[in-house]
Protein backbone atom coordinates (compact mmCIF):
# COMPACT_ATOMS: atom_id res chain seq x y z
CA UNK A 1 0.00 0.00 0.00
CA UNK A 2 1.38 3.18 -1.04
CA UNK A 3 0.89 7.04 -0.07
CA UNK A 4 2.26 10.28 -2.07
CA UNK A 5 1.18 13.70 -1.04
CA UNK A 6 1.59 16.15 -3.84
CA UNK A 7 1.04 20.40 -3.84
CA UNK A 8 -0.65 22.16 -5.85
CA UNK A 9 2.39 22.64 -7.88
CA UNK A 10 2.45 18.71 -8.21
CA UNK A 11 5.51 18.43 -6.10
CA UNK A 12 6.07 15.42 -3.86
CA UNK A 13 6.35 16.42 -0.45
CA UNK A 14 5.21 12.91 1.26
CA UNK A 15 5.09 9.16 0.35
CA UNK A 16 5.26 6.26 2.38
CA UNK A 17 4.61 2.80 1.60
CA UNK A 18 3.54 -0.60 3.93
CA UNK A 19 4.85 -4.17 2.87
CA UNK A 20 2.65 -6.65 3.31
CA UNK A 21 4.71 -9.50 3.49
CA UNK A 22 7.19 -7.91 6.02
CA UNK A 23 4.82 -5.44 7.66
CA UNK A 24 2.39 -7.67 8.42
CA UNK A 25 3.79 -11.18 8.63
CA UNK A 26 0.94 -12.28 10.55
CA UNK A 27 -1.01 -12.68 8.01
CA UNK A 28 1.48 -15.33 6.49
CA UNK A 29 1.37 -13.76 2.74
CA UNK A 30 3.61 -14.21 -0.53
CA UNK A 31 3.73 -11.05 -2.31
CA UNK A 32 0.52 -10.06 -0.73
CA UNK A 33 -1.36 -13.29 -1.85
CA UNK A 34 -2.26 -16.73 -0.63
CA UNK A 35 -1.77 -18.91 -3.21
CA UNK A 36 -4.04 -21.98 -2.40
CA UNK A 37 -3.10 -25.81 -3.13
CA UNK A 38 -4.96 -25.78 -6.41
CA UNK A 39 -2.78 -23.73 -7.59
CA UNK A 40 -5.53 -21.80 -9.29
CA UNK A 41 -7.40 -19.80 -6.39
CA UNK A 42 -5.29 -17.06 -5.13
CA UNK A 43 -6.74 -14.47 -2.56
CA UNK A 44 -5.79 -11.59 -0.19
CA UNK A 45 -6.94 -11.29 3.35
CA UNK A 46 -9.38 -7.98 3.53
CA UNK A 47 -8.47 -7.28 6.94
CA UNK A 48 -4.61 -7.43 5.65
CA UNK A 49 -5.42 -4.46 3.24
CA UNK A 50 -7.56 -2.66 6.37
CA UNK A 51 -4.59 -3.23 8.69
CA UNK A 52 -2.46 -1.34 6.12
CA UNK A 53 -4.41 1.10 6.09
CA UNK A 54 -4.15 2.05 9.95
CA UNK A 55 -0.61 1.57 9.89
CA UNK A 56 0.17 3.71 6.84
CA UNK A 57 -1.79 6.81 8.57
CA UNK A 58 0.17 6.46 12.03
CA UNK A 59 3.10 6.42 9.86
CA UNK A 60 1.80 9.65 8.72
CA UNK A 61 0.69 10.84 11.88
CA UNK A 62 4.04 10.31 13.07
CA UNK A 63 6.20 11.96 10.51
CA UNK A 64 4.59 15.27 11.67
CA UNK A 65 2.15 14.98 7.93
CA UNK A 66 -0.47 18.08 7.92
CA UNK A 67 -3.57 16.32 7.48
CA UNK A 68 -5.33 19.58 7.85
CA UNK A 69 -3.80 21.19 4.38
CA UNK A 70 -5.34 17.60 2.55
CA UNK A 71 -8.12 19.09 0.25
CA UNK A 72 -8.73 15.83 -1.58
CA UNK A 73 -7.75 12.47 -2.05
CA UNK A 74 -7.46 10.19 -4.89
CA UNK A 75 -7.16 6.23 -4.43
CA UNK A 76 -6.58 3.57 -7.46
CA UNK A 77 -6.63 -0.23 -6.35
CA UNK A 78 -6.47 -3.45 -8.28
CA UNK A 79 -9.06 -3.02 -10.68
CA UNK A 80 -9.85 -7.33 -10.76
CA UNK A 81 -10.76 -7.79 -7.13
CA UNK A 82 -13.91 -8.55 -5.30
CA UNK A 83 -14.67 -7.68 -1.17
CA UNK A 84 -18.35 -9.33 0.38
CA UNK A 85 -19.55 -6.93 3.20
CA UNK A 86 -22.05 -8.84 5.79
CA UNK A 87 -25.44 -8.10 6.21
CA UNK A 88 -25.52 -4.82 8.91
CA UNK A 89 -21.66 -3.54 8.08
CA UNK A 90 -23.05 -0.26 6.42
CA UNK A 91 -23.70 0.37 10.42
CA UNK A 92 -20.35 -0.44 11.68
CA UNK A 93 -18.43 1.47 8.62
CA UNK A 94 -20.75 4.20 9.41
CA UNK A 95 -19.81 4.24 13.64
CA UNK A 96 -16.42 2.92 13.72
CA UNK A 97 -14.94 3.81 17.15
CA UNK A 98 -12.25 6.48 16.73
CA UNK A 99 -10.73 4.17 19.97
CA UNK A 100 -10.20 1.30 17.76
CA UNK A 101 -7.62 1.06 14.76
CA UNK A 102 -10.27 0.24 11.52
CA UNK A 103 -9.19 -3.24 10.81
CA UNK A 104 -10.05 -4.05 14.84
CA UNK A 105 -13.69 -2.61 14.00
CA UNK A 106 -14.27 -3.93 10.93
CA UNK A 107 -13.05 -7.50 11.43
CA UNK A 108 -17.02 -8.77 11.40
CA UNK A 109 -17.75 -7.52 8.70
CA UNK A 110 -17.10 -9.58 5.63
CA UNK A 111 -18.54 -12.75 5.07
CA UNK A 112 -15.34 -13.75 3.10
CA UNK A 113 -12.44 -13.24 4.49
CA UNK A 114 -10.00 -13.55 1.69
CA UNK A 115 -10.91 -11.55 -1.58
CA UNK A 116 -10.11 -13.12 -5.04
CA UNK A 117 -8.15 -11.12 -6.81
CA UNK A 118 -6.79 -10.52 -10.49
CA UNK A 119 -4.14 -13.67 -9.89
CA UNK A 120 -6.68 -15.95 -9.83
CA UNK A 121 -7.76 -18.59 -12.76
CA UNK A 122 -9.38 -21.17 -11.04
CA UNK A 123 -13.44 -20.13 -12.78
CA UNK A 124 -13.25 -21.73 -16.36
CA UNK A 125 -15.91 -23.66 -15.96
CA UNK A 126 -18.24 -20.67 -14.70
CA UNK A 127 -16.82 -18.30 -17.82
CA UNK A 128 -17.86 -20.88 -20.38
CA UNK A 129 -21.58 -21.25 -18.67
CA UNK A 130 -21.77 -17.69 -18.61
CA UNK A 131 -21.23 -16.80 -22.56
CA UNK A 132 -23.49 -20.15 -23.29
CA UNK A 133 -26.02 -18.44 -21.00
CA UNK A 134 -25.73 -15.09 -22.68
CA UNK A 135 -25.68 -16.22 -26.41
CA UNK A 136 -22.03 -16.66 -26.94
CA UNK A 137 -18.74 -15.18 -26.56
CA UNK A 138 -18.70 -12.57 -29.12
CA UNK A 139 -22.48 -11.71 -28.10
CA UNK A 140 -21.09 -11.42 -24.36
CA UNK A 141 -17.99 -8.77 -26.21
CA UNK A 142 -20.46 -6.93 -27.83
CA UNK A 143 -22.20 -5.71 -24.75
CA UNK A 144 -19.84 -6.17 -22.08
CA UNK A 145 -16.49 -5.19 -24.28
CA UNK A 146 -15.17 -9.12 -23.50
CA UNK A 147 -15.73 -12.42 -23.64
CA UNK A 148 -15.34 -14.14 -20.23
CA UNK A 149 -11.71 -14.68 -19.05
CA UNK A 150 -10.62 -16.84 -16.59
CA UNK A 151 -6.84 -16.03 -16.93
CA UNK A 152 -5.11 -14.99 -14.38
CA UNK A 153 -8.17 -14.93 -12.24
CA UNK A 154 -11.06 -14.07 -13.58
CA UNK A 155 -9.52 -10.32 -11.85
CA UNK A 156 -6.46 -9.16 -14.02
CA UNK A 157 -6.48 -6.48 -16.70
CA UNK A 158 -6.93 -10.03 -18.97
CA UNK A 159 -9.94 -11.43 -17.27
CA UNK A 160 -13.36 -10.55 -15.91
CA UNK A 161 -14.85 -10.41 -12.17
CA UNK A 162 -18.34 -12.29 -12.27
CA UNK A 163 -17.65 -15.92 -12.40
CA UNK A 164 -16.01 -15.40 -8.98
CA UNK A 165 -18.67 -13.42 -7.77
CA UNK A 166 -21.27 -16.59 -8.79
CA UNK A 167 -19.25 -18.68 -7.04
CA UNK A 168 -19.21 -17.27 -4.35
CA UNK A 169 -22.16 -15.60 -3.77
CA UNK A 170 -23.88 -18.77 -4.55
CA UNK A 171 -21.75 -20.17 -0.69
CA UNK A 172 -22.66 -17.06 1.51
CA UNK A 173 -26.11 -15.45 0.08
CA UNK A 174 -27.76 -14.85 2.64
CA UNK A 175 -24.87 -12.91 4.61
CA UNK A 176 -24.03 -10.43 2.04
CA UNK A 177 -25.22 -6.55 1.73
CA UNK A 178 -22.97 -5.10 -0.53
CA UNK A 179 -20.24 -6.24 -3.35
CA UNK A 180 -17.39 -3.97 -3.51
CA UNK A 181 -14.39 -4.37 -6.17
CA UNK A 182 -11.13 -3.09 -4.23
CA UNK A 183 -11.22 -0.04 -5.49
CA UNK A 184 -14.86 1.15 -3.92
CA UNK A 185 -13.83 -1.11 -1.20
CA UNK A 186 -10.87 1.65 -0.52
CA UNK A 187 -13.08 4.39 -1.16
CA UNK A 188 -15.83 2.95 1.31
CA UNK A 189 -13.14 2.90 4.21
CA UNK A 190 -12.89 6.65 3.96
CA UNK A 191 -16.35 7.55 2.97
CA UNK A 192 -17.80 5.66 5.79
CA UNK A 193 -20.49 4.09 3.86
CA UNK A 194 -20.48 2.13 1.04
CA UNK A 195 -18.95 3.81 -2.41
CA UNK A 196 -20.71 2.49 -5.60
CA UNK A 197 -18.60 0.87 -8.69
CA UNK A 198 -17.95 3.42 -11.01
CA UNK A 199 -17.85 2.80 -14.62
CA UNK A 200 -14.43 2.17 -15.67
CA UNK A 201 -13.96 -0.32 -13.17
CA UNK A 202 -17.42 -1.88 -13.50
CA UNK A 203 -16.79 -2.24 -17.06
CA UNK A 204 -14.41 -5.21 -16.11
CA UNK A 205 -16.80 -7.39 -14.72
CA UNK A 206 -18.77 -8.87 -17.89
CA UNK A 207 -21.46 -7.19 -16.13
CA UNK A 208 -22.20 -3.89 -17.19
CA UNK A 209 -23.55 -2.32 -20.50
CA UNK A 210 -20.54 -0.58 -21.68
CA UNK A 211 -23.19 1.40 -23.94
CA UNK A 212 -25.58 2.21 -21.95
CA UNK A 213 -23.64 2.12 -18.62
CA UNK A 214 -26.05 0.28 -16.77
CA UNK A 215 -25.84 -3.58 -15.60
CA UNK A 216 -26.75 -5.95 -18.31
CA UNK A 217 -30.12 -7.98 -17.08
CA UNK A 218 -29.10 -11.46 -19.16
CA UNK A 219 -25.80 -11.43 -17.67
CA UNK A 220 -26.66 -10.67 -13.38
CA UNK A 221 -29.32 -13.14 -13.89
CA UNK A 222 -26.46 -15.62 -15.51
CA UNK A 223 -24.24 -14.98 -12.77
CA UNK A 224 -26.44 -15.22 -9.44
CA UNK A 225 -30.11 -13.93 -8.19
CA UNK A 226 -30.52 -10.89 -6.60
CA UNK A 227 -27.19 -9.50 -7.66
CA UNK A 228 -27.82 -6.14 -8.53
CA UNK A 229 -28.88 -4.52 -5.51
CA UNK A 230 -25.83 -5.58 -3.77
CA UNK A 231 -23.87 -3.84 -6.21
CA UNK A 232 -25.42 -1.09 -6.29
CA UNK A 233 -25.56 1.65 -9.23
CA UNK A 234 -22.55 2.15 -11.40
CA UNK A 235 -21.56 5.88 -11.47
CA UNK A 236 -19.24 7.79 -13.77
CA UNK A 237 -15.45 7.46 -12.79
CA UNK A 238 -14.99 10.84 -12.55
CA UNK A 239 -17.80 11.13 -9.63
CA UNK A 240 -16.68 13.22 -6.68
CA UNK A 241 -17.75 11.13 -3.09
CA UNK A 242 -17.62 13.57 -0.28
CA UNK A 243 -16.90 12.71 3.45
CA UNK A 244 -19.35 13.15 5.81
CA UNK A 245 -18.27 12.20 9.19
CA UNK A 246 -14.42 12.74 9.35
CA UNK A 247 -12.41 15.41 11.25
CA UNK A 248 -10.98 16.70 7.55
CA UNK A 249 -12.91 17.68 4.38
CA UNK A 250 -11.66 15.55 1.82
CA UNK A 251 -13.19 14.21 -1.29
CA UNK A 252 -12.50 10.90 -2.82
CA UNK A 253 -11.88 10.48 -6.81
CA UNK A 254 -12.59 7.30 -8.07
CA UNK A 255 -10.08 7.16 -11.23
CA UNK A 256 -8.41 4.40 -13.31
CA UNK A 257 -5.67 4.60 -12.58
CA UNK A 258 -3.70 3.88 -15.50
CA UNK A 259 -5.25 5.83 -18.51
CA UNK A 260 -6.20 8.50 -16.36
CA UNK A 261 -2.68 9.03 -14.00
CA UNK A 262 -0.85 8.77 -16.93
CA UNK A 263 -2.75 11.89 -18.55
CA UNK A 264 -3.70 10.35 -22.05
CA UNK A 265 -5.87 11.84 -24.43
CA UNK A 266 -6.97 10.38 -27.62
CA UNK A 267 -4.96 9.92 -30.61
CA UNK A 268 -2.36 8.25 -27.11
CA UNK A 269 -1.23 4.69 -27.17
CA UNK A 270 0.30 3.68 -23.22
CA UNK A 271 2.52 0.12 -23.09
CA UNK A 272 2.40 -1.11 -19.50
CA UNK A 273 5.41 -3.41 -18.66
CA UNK A 274 4.36 -5.00 -14.75
CA UNK A 275 2.58 -7.82 -13.11
CA UNK A 276 0.80 -7.93 -16.69
CA UNK A 277 1.87 -6.14 -19.66
CA UNK A 278 -1.06 -4.42 -21.42
CA UNK A 279 -1.44 -2.02 -24.27
CA UNK A 280 -4.11 0.54 -23.84
CA UNK A 281 -5.49 4.03 -25.16
CA UNK A 282 -8.42 5.86 -25.68
CA UNK A 283 -10.87 5.18 -28.72
CA UNK A 284 -13.90 6.85 -29.67
CA UNK A 285 -15.87 3.98 -31.40
CA UNK A 286 -15.22 0.32 -30.11
CA UNK A 287 -15.79 -3.32 -32.02
CA UNK A 288 -15.39 -5.58 -29.13
CA UNK A 289 -13.91 -8.55 -30.18
CA UNK A 290 -13.12 -11.83 -28.84
CA UNK A 291 -9.50 -10.71 -27.65
CA UNK A 292 -8.90 -7.94 -25.67
CA UNK A 293 -10.91 -5.64 -23.96
CA UNK A 294 -13.39 -2.42 -24.34
CA UNK A 295 -13.82 -0.57 -20.98
CA UNK A 296 -15.52 2.59 -20.26
CA UNK A 297 -13.12 5.68 -20.24
CA UNK A 298 -12.37 7.06 -16.62
CA UNK A 299 -11.74 10.66 -18.17
CA UNK A 300 -14.90 10.76 -20.56
CA UNK A 301 -17.90 8.73 -19.68
CA UNK A 302 -18.99 9.26 -23.39
CA UNK A 303 -15.73 7.09 -24.60
CA UNK A 304 -13.64 4.52 -24.36
CA UNK A 305 -10.26 2.92 -23.37
CA UNK A 306 -9.18 -0.25 -25.19
CA UNK A 307 -6.85 -3.15 -23.40
CA UNK A 308 -4.75 -5.82 -24.54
Amino acid sequence: LKVIAIDEQLRVIYEDNVHFDKDLPEFKTQGGVYIHSDRLTVTSPVLMWVKALDMILEKMKSSGFNFSQVRALSGAGQQHGSVYWKKGSIQILKNASSELPLHQSLKGCFSVSDSPIWMDSSTASQCRALEKAVGGAQHLASVTGSRAYEVRNGWGESSQQNPVIETIFCHHRELQQRISLVSSFAASLFLGTYAPIDYSDGSGMNLLQIWEKAWSKSCLDACAPGLEERLGCPVPSHSVLVFKELPLYLVFFLLSASLAGMRLQEGDIAISLGTSDTLFLWIQEPTPALEGHILCNPVDSQTYMALL
